[in-house]
């Protein structure tokens, strides 16, 4: 209980500082009038990702900028949040549709967290998530707690150290070094709880952007909360909350781009320049937390022109501003802690080992040495890897027989493989929803909204991994498993899917969703290897229970369908308000 009540202290303490510059935006913007909740919503996480590097820059400035950078951005934020709310007058349907948005943030954080010490394990919170849901990971997830801790100390003065494996700084973007340097100086431990709880609560702000996509999709109230309910409870969102690689922010800073993309008003917005400048303010993080995310970028460009180019000014202005963003740390990269191109060569040229060779130079030679065959085996690989076709089925037979043999934990352990590393397996039984489409196709076509915004994020999915499959080098080293690419590509594909349940009947859609959250619990609720010492904590169970239970009261409650909800037979006569042109 005491472990619990620690965490439970740290998460509040963390879910209040990472708000804290968001929700002042998020009120200034209602202050002057905007009430588009999309709008704001990519306001408040384009602003929290500017903080984040910001605060990077200010550390490697020096130390003192920093720190003082983290009190400017707190008490500043305690002044804005003031000020916009004094003496009234901010619309309160606006406020109460943002609200929706911040406690399912606040809900999906705690459930992830409290199921992930559901078996103990705080005191080495790291460890505990390198094997709580998915056995032998990595120690990415270390790296931006590794290199806070020098920028801490030490800022511009010397060259960091190399992380064990021999990876650079550069070698990975900085934005999750930027989050946890702009916390530190407020409070911290020596036994990487503070650090594992950030992670956590910066990895569900991909809630917030869901949540955008969902209300500038203008769906039904039902199927917004079904959607976000099933991404949710799904592989994605706990194991790689959990493990805290910044995985999820990319996720979360691309869901938001795309949210501009995907509203009724990108007609007007694609001309208004600060909306070029907030576009790139959500794509430049999304670059600077993970590399990965331009597999996600590409079909959103490609659905950005195909629903209105921009105008020059606007493409200019966007341009400009990612430049500027992504700039520094390029520069950082080639004349800082060169030589910072080593996930480059491994991604796209299939380079492991370290030499001197450039990015560049590495990926031709890798090509020519593959040939036209052996490049097109490769690619091959990679959409093989995606189905899940690599081994995945013998996976399933074999624990289908250790549940006969009474072999539970080792057929959760075979079912959480396959589930870790394939597109189509995290999708489960929400495969259903294309066939379901097609069957009923006349009858899901009578609710345009969700069948349109189905159809555009299988059409989202299908470009982008195409992206992924053809850029990414392929067998053997760099295959398109999941957790290489971008993971908005299969949140998308889940909302994806239950849009397109819900288009058809919502009584289908709910068993079907229910079904695959039980089957998800089902299969990463137990602790499979847990740490010497451990053991389950009631009060973890209670307060895991308790935030999912929260979640899915926020999600499903119908007194206040949030500012800029359109009547659902206006929709269905308003062929362009949505995705009208994936499907005229």
């Amino acid at each position: 209980m005491i472990e619990s009540a620690e965490i439970l202290w740290k998460l509040v303490e963390h879910l209040t500082l990472t708000a804290a510059p968001a929700v002042a935006v998020g009120l200034l913007a209602v202050r002057r009038g905007i009430r588009s909740v999309p709008l704001i919503l990519t306001m408040a996480l384009a602003a929290s990702g500017l903080v984040a590097i910001l605060a990077f820059w200010g550390f490697y400035a020096s130390p003192t900028i920093g720190k003082v950078w983290t009190l400017v951005v707190l008490f500043g934020s305690i002044e804005a949040i003031v000020w916009a709310s004094w003496g009234g007058g901010l619309d309160r349907g606006t406020l109460r549709a943002l609200r929706t948005p911040l406690l399912l943030w606040a809900f999906a954080t705690g459930f992830v967290v409290f199921l992930g010490f559901l078996h103990g394990g705080a005191d080495a919170a790291l460890h505990t998530a390198s094997s709580r849901f998915s056995g032998g990971l990595p120690s990415d997830s270390d790296i931006p707690q590794y290199y806070s801790n020098w920028f801490y100390v030490h800022g511009h003065h010397g060259t960091p150290p190399l992380f064990p494996g021999e990876w650079h700084m550069s070698d990975r973007p900085p934005l999750q070094i930027g989050y946890v340097l702009s916390q530190r100086s407020l409070d911290w431990d020596a036994k990487t709880l503070h650090y594992e709880i950030l992670g956590v609560v910066i990895q569900q702000l991909w809630i917030v952007g869901m949540w955008a996509v969902l209300t500038a999709a203008r769906l039904r109230p039902y199927t917004r909360a079904l959607a976000l309910f099933a991404a949710m409870v799904s592989d994605v969102a706990i194991v790689h909350g959990f493990f805290v690689w910044p995985k999820l922010i990319a996720a979360a800073f691309l869901l938001g781009a795309t949210a501009l993309v995907v509203a009724p008003e990108w007609k007007s917005w694609r001309r208004d320049v600060r909306v070029a400048a907030l576009f790139a303010c959500l794509c430049g993080p999304a670059m600077l937390a993970h590399g990965s995310s331009v597999f996600g970028i590409i079909p959103l460009l490609i659905f950005a022109a195909l629903r209105g180019m921009p105008s020059w000014r606007w493409l200019g202005v966007a341009v400009t501003v990612a430049a500027v963003l992504l700039g520094s740390w390029s520069a950082y990269q080639r004349y800082a802690d060169p030589p910072g191109d080593r996930l480059l060569k491994w991604q796209l040229g299939g380079v492991t080992e370290i030499d001197e060779r450039g990015a560049l130079e590495t990926i031709g030679d890798s090509y020519r040495e593959a040939g036209i065959g052996g490049a097109v085996d490769a690619k091959w690989d990679n959409f093989v890897a995606m189905s899940g076709l690599d081994g995945g089925p013998e996976r399933v037979e074999q624990a289908l027989d250790a549940v006969g043999k009474g072999e539970l934990d080792e057929a959760l352990a075979l079912l959480r493989d396959p589930r870790f590393f394939s597109l189509l397996a995290v999708l489960g039984i929400l495969l259903i929803a294309p066939l379901a489409m097609l069957l009923a196709r006349d009858r899901g076509r009578r609710r345009t909204a969700e069948w349109r915004f189905a159809l555009f994020c299988f059409a989202f999915v299908v470009v982008g991994c195409l992206a992924w499959g053809l850029l990414l080098f392929g067998s053997p080293n760099a295959v398109a498993y999941l957790h290489v690419g971008s993971l908005a590509i299969p949140l998308l594909a889940i909302c994806g899917c239950v849009a397109g349940l819900c288009s058809i009947s919502f009584r289908l859609a709910l068993p079907i969703v229910t079904l695959n959250a039980l089957g998800v619990l089902v299969v990463y609720t137990p602790a499979l290897t847990p740490l010497p010492g451990t053991e389950y904590s009631p009060s973890a169970a209670l307060l895991a229970a308790t935030s999912l239970v929260g979640f899915a009261l926020v999600a499903f409650y119908q007194g206040d369908l949030g500012a800029g909800d359109l009547d659902v037979e206006v929709l269905q006569r308003d062929d362009t308000s949505t995705f009208g042109v994936l499907t005229s």
